[in-house]
This record gives C-alpha cells, sequence and structure tokens, in this order.
C-alpha cells in the first residue's frame, strides 16, 4: 500500500542518515519511536475513528451549547473571559478590553432617568428644523423627480395642523371655518385654494401658514407672508387673550390663537436664518423662549443652539446647554451631540490616538470621550453621517428619538458646525466605536442604560423614503470568536464522523495517508 511504501521509505532514510552522520543517534531514537507508534496506528479498525469522530463532535457540540447559553447570559465567551481574567496575568500580558483607547477607564454616566424596566415608546416628534415644502422639499422633487417626504410623514403633519390651527370655534369665523377643511385635504392644490378662498373673506392667519408653507418658492417670499401672518396673528391673539376666561370655548380659541402666533414667529426666525441674517434669529429666538416659556414641544431651544453654533458662541451655547441638558428633561440628538462637540473643541485640534496610546488620555481628553459615549449610546446612527461614511437626505417633517431619522435630521445641519471644529471629526472617528463594548449586554442587565427600542427601525421605513434611503438599525454585537471557533469544529467533526460512518475503510485509508505524511514531516 502506499502507506507501506512510505513508511520503507522513511525507514531507508533514516538507515543512510545514520551510516553518513553516528551524531545523529537521538533522532534515531525518536524515529524508533515514531515507528512504534505507526505499528500501533496500523492496528486500529474503521470503527475507532468513527468513534473517535463522533465522540469529539459530542464534546464540541457541548461545548458550543455551553457557550452559547453563557454569550446569551453574560454577553461575553467563557473561554475568552476565562484566557483574560486568568491566564494573560499569568503569561504577563495586558488587559486590551479597554473600550476604545489603550489607558481607558470604563465610564458611565448618569445618562437615564428612566427604570430599564421601562420599555421605550417609539413616539414620533415634530423636527425642529424642519424645511419648507414649497421652497425646499418641491425644489428637490423638481429636480430630482423624487419625493423626499413619506405619505406616513405628510399625514402626521396633517393631524398636527388640525391639532395646532384649529379649535370647535371655527364655524363662528368663516375663514377658520374654510381653513379647518383646507388642513384636512390631502391634495396640496386643493389646500392652496382654499387658502386663497379664506383670504378673500378676511385676513386670516393660518391661511397665509399654508400658502408660506406650501406656495412660496423662494424663502424670501415665504417670510413676506409670515409677515402678513404675524400681522393677523397677533390681532386674534389680542382679542382672543381678553377673552380667555369666559368660558371653555374662549379657552381653546386662545390656545389654538397661541399656538398660530408661536409658529409664525419660530418660522420667521428660522427664515432670518436662512437667509444670513443669523443674529436677528437667534434675538426672535430668544424673545420668543421669553415670551412663551411653557411651550417647550416646539424645542425652540434646538433651533437656538443650531444659530449660535453658526455664529460660534460657544459661550452662550454652553449656557443653553445647562438649562436644557437636565436629567429630568428628554434627551435628544442635538443636545447630546452639541455638548460632545463642545467638550471635543476643548481637546481635538491637538489629540493623537498614537500619543493617547503611549501616554494615556487627560481629564479633557476623557471628558471628550465620555461626551461621545454618551451621545453615541443614545442615538447610535449618527457618527455615520457626521463621518460621511453614509449619504444624507432631506430630513422628514418627523422624526423619531434615538432613530435614523433623528440622526438624518441632526447631521443635516450640524455637520458644517462639526467641521468647523479643527479634529472634532477626527476624535468623534477615532472613539465612538467603542461605545459598543461599554453596554451591557443584555441591555436588561445596566443599571444607567435601557433597552433600545425595538420598534425604531419599523417607525423609520414609514418616515424615510427606503426606496432611494437604506434605513440605519442599531449595531448588533458581533458573535466572540471562540463560538465561531466551537461553531467551525463542531461542524467539521460532525462531517467527518457522517463520512467515517458511511465510508469506514476510505476513511481508514484517508486516516493512515494523513499519518504518515505528518510522520515524513516530523522526521525532516
Amino acid at each position: 500500500s502506499i502507506c507501506s511504501f512510505l513508511l520503507a521509505a522513511v525507514a531507508r532514510v533514516q538507515g543512510c542518515l545514520l551510516i553518513s552522520n553516528s551524531k545523529l543517534k537521538p533522532i534515531f531514537s525518536s524515529f524508533c519511536v515514531s515507528s512504534t507508534v505507526s505499528m500501533f496506528l496500523n492496528t486500529l479498525t474503521p470503527k475507532f475513528y468513527v468513534a473517535l469522530t463522533g465522540t469529539s463532535s459530542l464534546i464540541s457540540g457541548l461545548i458550543l451549547i455551553f457557550e452559547w447559553w453563557y454569550f446569551r447570559k453574560y454577553g461575553t465567551s467563557f473561554i475568552e473571559q476565562v484566557s483574560v481574567s486568568h491566564l494573560r496575568p499569568l503569561l504577563g500580558g495586558v488587559d486590551s478590553s479597554s473600550p476604545s483607547l489603550p489607558h481607558q477607564r470604563h465610564v458611565s454616566y448618569p445618562l437615564r432617568h428612566h427604570h430599564p424596566r421601562f420599555k421605550d415608546k417609539c413616539k414620533v416628534w415634530r423636527n425642529p428644523l424642519n424645511l419648507f415644502r414649497g421652497a425646499e422639499y418641491n425644489r428637490y422633487t423638481w429636480v430630482t423627480g423624487r419625493e423626499p417626504l413619506t405619505y406616513y410623514d405628510m399625514n402626521l403633519s396633517a393631524q398636527d395642523h388640525q391639532t395646532f390651527f384649529t379649535c370647535d370655534s371655527d364655524h363662528l369665523r368663516p375663514a377658520d371655518a374654510i381653513m379647518q377643511k383646507a388642513w384636512r385635504e390631502r391634495n396640496p392644490q386643493a389646500r392652496i385654494s382654499a387658502a386663497h378662498e379664506a383670504l378673500e373673506l378676511e385676513d386670516c392667519a393660518t391661511a397665509y401658514i399654508l400658502l408660506a408653507e406650501e406656495e412660496a418658492t423662494t424663502i424670501m417670499e415665504a417670510e413676506r407672508l409670515f409677515k402678513q401672518a404675524l400681522k393677523a396673528g397677533e390681532g386674534c391673539y389680542r382679542r382672543s387673550q381678553q377673552l380667555q376666561h369666559h368660558g371653555t370655548q374662549y379657552e381653546a380659541q386662545h390656545r389654538r390663537d397661541t399656538n398660530v402666533l408661536v409658529y409664525i414667529k419660530r418660522r420667521l426666525a428660522m427664515c432670518s436664518r436662512k437667509l444670513g441674517r443669523t443674529r436677528e434669529a437667534v434675538k426672535m429666538m430668544r424673545d420668543l423662549m421669553k415670551e412663551f416659556p411653557l411651550l417647550s414641544m416646539f424645542n425652540i431651544h434646538e433651533n437656538l443652539l443650531e444659530s449660535l453654533l453658526e455664529l460660534q458662541n460657544y459661550a452662550d451655547v454652553q449656557a443653553v446647554l445647562a438649562k436644557y441638558d437636565d436629567i429630568s428633561l428628554p434627551k435628544s440628538a442635538t443636545i447630546c451631540y452639541t455638548a460632545a462637540l463642545l467638550k471635543a473643541r476643548a481637546v481635538s485640534d491637538k489629540f493623537s490616538p498614537e500619543a493617547a496610546s503611549r501616554r494615556g488620555l487627560s481629564t479633557a481628553e476623557m471628558n471628550a470621550v465620555e461626551a461621545i459615549h454618551r451621545a453615541v449610546e443614545f442615538n447610535p446612527h449618527v457618527p455615520k453621517y457626521l463621518l460621511e461614511m453614509k449619504s444624507l437626505i432631506l430630513p422628514p417633517e418627523h422624526i423619531l428619538k434615538r432613530g435614523d431619522s433623528e440622526a438624518i435630521a441632526y447631521a443635516f445641519f450640524h455637520l458644517q458646525h462639526w467641521k468647523r471644529v479643527e479634529g472634532a471629526l477626527n476624535l468623534l472617528h477615532c472613539t465612538w466605536e467603542g461605545t459598543f463594548r461599554m453596554i451591557p449586554y443584555p441591555l436588561e442587565k445596566g443599571h444607567l442604560f435601557y433597552p433600545y427600542p425595538i420598534c425604531t427601525e419599523t417607525a423609520d421605513r414609514e418616515l424615510l423614503p427606503t426606496v432611494f434611503h437604506e434605513v440605519s438599525v442599531y449595531p448588533k454585537k458581533e458573535l466572540p470568536f471562540f463560538i465561531l471557533f466551537t461553531a467551525g469544529l463542531c461542524s467539521f467533526t460532525a462531517m467527518l464522523a457522517l463520512l467515517t460512518h458511511q465510508f469506514p475503510e476510505l476513511m481508514g485509508v484517508f486516516a493512515k495517508a494523513v499519518k504518515c505524511i505528518g510522520l515524513i514531516w516530523l522526521t525532516l
């Protein structure tokens, strides 16, 4: 057989070597041992190989099941944990399980104001920085032929308009009665025609709002219409303010007029911001927040933060954050990432990953990295847009906190502010992925974290145009190497066991051939 021929050749080579050089006696003794081993292996039957491969497959399968159970319960591989915790110190190694940079300690921060057991509800919020339909969204449609807004998003806006701009007493004023029907119209041209019809009866603030949002093709034209709406809205607000305590009907009317006035002033401030009059926009926003401090549902402070960043007035940005970045208030990507940008600004111009690896992180660098981890933990989709690893699209009119829609809305307006701070994007690039190594697994085991909403992806698919945009999903924790290795080993040994059972003699010849090749390799 082939194995006998190979063994004879090995024996002849051994004899020649021993004759030519008497100093190779230790090698000869090892050859004798190998010959004895080969004689023993030649006596093994195919049944032995079947039993061997079957047993090894069973053992590796049991190890795989245990490793998978341990990973599901504790979030790490048992073999990896033992090797890192017990074997590496004995071998003189260092612990390399730091989150993102060498010498970086594990950080935790009081980010959560909810208990982990309470599941998030996927509440959809009005986008504080939503664009104008006529002057911006429609322009995109004219150029590309694509619809930037989904039907679900526009339907939510229609519901918002009916909530904010209508009330039960609209039937008392003919123009408001027409506008009440206009906000329910699905056809844009029907809404615009109804607004013109209402203006023929009287100066109607909500009619001007609709025309400014949907008919105006430029920001300057929208601003002109909003100024007319402001004049009409202030008159209605003053009249309803005097009658607000005369009954429930008048209270509802005053609440509606208040919403209309706040909306108009805010959109005027946004027009000023878009037309380059940023200081004027900041003043208008500050006055609006002082005049109506309780209307936090509009999130005017996020508009203010973006305008202050454009002016590079970082001291005022910090003052606004000190007021709104509170544990008792709802978080947002604007709040978390603006705080991270300010911390990064203090160290990013001199930050170097190589230098940080040698000397460790300074206190200021550690604070910046912690702020970045805090922001990424809140919304993990933002960094890919800021680092331009993913293409931006026009933001929707509604966003989902911690979702891809919020990440698009934030990055669309704030990417320029990150680029303006030297080294900020480099620091973000070096540290943001380390966040996922710090989050406990399963997430319910953490004390300062609560689970990422599982409904986010579904809601984002409704808000974002999936035809030309791939929705981002929460990064999944990768399986440890040892689980993958054990799974591969189990599959390989199971395949060998099956082949040995089906073709015992052929697999026996194959095993002897492998054994002979191994012996030849050892002798050379």
